[in-house]
């Protein structure tokens, strides 16, 4: 932690664009979306914009969370490891019954919002 990192903070606080930290001290990218299991109402983990593209990171590997900063128990090595998030909305698409009609018939609606 630093000095201008404020306040220890929930992840329903958590905004959107605030910077992720590695363990070693690296900005490794900035908060994309918060992840809720919804069911049990835990925190999940966040998902991160990279330089190599936007990578999951689970609750365990989130160190702590502060007003402007978020904390990781991992290197930076280690994040650029991490799996690539997935795109909630293909993955809607791609279970939709509307989906696999269209796939009966040789359309792929998933590839329209994985483009994206």
């Amino acid at each position: 932690m630093t000095d201008d990192d404020g306040h220890a903070i929930a992840y329903h606080a958590l905004k959107r664009g605030t910077p992720v930290r590695s363990a070693d001290g690296v900005v490794v990218g900035k908060v994309r979306r918060v992840s809720i299991a919804v069911r049990e109402n835990i925190f999940d983990g966040i998902d991160v914009d990279t330089p190599d593209g936007t990578r999951f990171v689970d609750a365990p590997e989130v160190h702590r969370i502060y007003e402007r900063a978020v904390e990781l128990t991992i290197d930076a090595a280690a994040v650029a490891d991490l799996p690539r998030s997935q795109n909630p909305v293909a993955e809607r698409v791609k279970m939709s019954r509307t989906a696999r009609r269209a796939q009966r018939f040789g359309r792929d609606l998933k590839d329209r919002w994985d483009r994206r």
